[in-house]
C-alpha cells in the first residue's frame, strides 16, 4: 500500500450566514471553511471526520487512516473554536460542502467519521441528506438550508460518541443554581459538591437531581424564548442577545464512577470537576439566545440518536470504555435506534481521545478499515 501523501490545506467556500456571525468581515463577506486533506492514493473511499466547534484538522485518525488506505478529510465548521453563535443547521451546510468536494474528487464512498461531539452532527446530516425537513432553525429563522447542500453519504462511525448537545448539557447542568445572574448561588440540598449528597449519592438524591436539571434546562428555554420575543418587537430590529450560563459541568458520574459504571477514573473531567463547573468557560456558558435553541435546548432539531433513527446506511459504533464523558448509557442509547444495522465494537480501555493511546488508535484504525472494506 502506497504511503499517504502529505496533508493539503482544502479551502471551501460557503453560502454567507447571519450579519455578525463572526467579528471578522472577511468571514463575513467571503465566507470559508478550512480542512486537512490526506489522500490515500489509490483509494475510491474517503471519510469527513468534523465537530460543530472544535479544531479537527490536526485529528488523530488523519494519517492513519489514511496511511491504511482510506483518504481523510479533517475539516472544521464557520463557527471553529466559538460555538457562542453556532447555528447547527450552519454547520451542516458546512459538512456538506466537504461531502461535496470529496465527491468531485471522484471518490465513490464517503463516510462520516463522528468522533465525540461529531457524532450527533453525522446523525443529523445523514438524516436531512436523505429526509431534507431542516428549513428552519429551533428559533423560526430560516435555516438558509437546501436539499441539494446535503449530499448523503454510505456510512456513519460513532467512535468515543456524545449523543448530542442537547442531552449532554442537560445532563451536565448544575440544577442548585438558585439565581441565573449569580454564579455561586446553590441550593445545599441539590449540590453534588456539597459532601453531605455524596459522592456515593443515593438513588432517591439522584432522581430529584436529574429532574431537577430537566427543570433548570426547561426554564431556561422559557426565558430564551421568551426573550427572543421580547428583544425582537423592540423597534431598532434587534434580532439576537448574548448571554451567559453558569455552571454547566456537574454531572455527578464525574464524582461518583459507581453510576454508570465504566473504566473511567473518578474525580476528574478535564481536570477538578468542581473548578471546571464554577470556570470562567465550559459547554453553553456564552451563548445568544438563537444559538441556545439550536443547540443547547430540547427542541434541538440535532439530537443525535434521533436522527440516526431516520437514516438507512450502515454504522459503526467504537465504544471506549475509560472514557470519562461518553458513559454506557449513551453507547446504548445509539445501539437502540440503529438494529440491524450497526456493528459495534468496544475499545477496552480507550479514554476519550486516545491520548498516548497509539495501540488503541491503531486498532481503531483497523476496525474502521475493515468495516469500510465490508460496505
Amino acid at each position: 500500500m502506497s504511503s499517504p501523501r502529505p496533508a493539503e490545506l482544502l479551502s471551501l467556500d460557503v453560502k454567507p450566514g447571519l450579519a455578525m456571525e463572526s467579528q471578522s468581515g472577511i468571514a463575513q463577506l467571503w465566507p470559508r471553511i478550512y480542512g486537512n486533506l490526506v489522500r490515500a492514493p489509490g483509494s475510491r473511499c474517503a471519510a469527513i471526520v468534523m465537530h460543530p466547534a472544535s479544531n479537527f484538522m490536526g485529528h488523530y485518525l488523519l494519517q492513519p487512516l489514511a496511511q491504511a488506505g482510506i483518504t481523510m478529510l479533517g475539516l472544521n465548521s464557520r463557527y471553529l473554536n466559538n460555538d457562542s453563535q453556532l447555528i447547527m443547521e450552519r454547520v451542516l451546510q458546512d459538512l456538506g460542502a466537504g461531502v461535496r468536494h470529496l465527491r468531485s474528487l471522484g471518490y465513490e464512498r464517503v463516510l462520516l467519521i463522528g468522533n465525540s461531539g461529531g457524532a450527533a452532527l453525522a446523525a443529523y446530516y445523514q438524516a436531512q441528506a436523505e429526509n431534507f425537513s431542516a428549513t428552519h432553525t429551533p428559533a423560526g429563522d430560516p435555516s438558509g438550508l437546501s436539499a441539494d447542500d446535503l449530499p448523503p453519504v454510505d456510512g456513519i462511525v460513532l467512535t468515543a460518541a456524545h449523543p448530542g448537545r442537547s442531552r449532554l448539557f442537560s445532563e451536565w447542568l448544575d440544577p442548585s443554581v438558585i439565581d441565573e445572574r449569580d454564579a455561586f448561588s446553590a441550593d445545599p440540598a441539590l449540590d453534588m459538591f456539597n459532601p453531605d449528597n455524596g459522592p456515593p449519592y443515593a438513588a432517591d438524591w439522584l432522581a430529584r437531581y436529574r429532574a431537577a436539571q430537566l427543570a433548570r434546562n426547561q426554564r431556561l428555554e422559557q426565558w430564551a424564548r421568551a426573550q427572543l420575543a421580547y428583544v425582537r418587537s423592540l423597534p431598532h430590529g434587534v434580532r439576537d442577545m448574548a448571554f451567559i450560563i453558569y455552571r454547566t459541568a456537574a454531572d455527578p458520574r464525574h464524582l461518583d464512577a459507581s453510576i454508570d459504571p465504566n473504566d473511567r477514573p473518578a474525580g476528574n473531567i478535564w481536570g477538578n470537576p468542581r473548578e471546571i463547573n464554577y470556570g470562567a468557560n465550559n459547554i453553553g456558558r456564552y451563548t445568544t439566545l438563537t444559538a441556545y435553541l439550536s443547540q443547547w435546548a430540547a427542541s434541538t432539531q440535532a439530537d443525535g440518536p434521533s436522527n440516526l433513527l431516520n437514516t438507512s446506511v450502515p454504522v459503526l459504533s467504537i465504544e471506549h470504555t475509560a472514557d470519562a464523558s461518553v458513559v454506557p448509557a449513551m453507547n446504548a442509547l445509539w445501539l437502540s435506534r440503529t438494529p440491524g444495522r450497526i456493528r459495534r465494537h468496544v475499545l477496552v480501555g480507550g479514554t476519550h481521545y486516545l491520548a498516548g493511546q497509539s495501540e488503541k488508535v491503531r486498532e481503531t484504525v483497523d476496525v474502521i478499515r475493515a468495516w469500510a472494506d465490508a460496505l
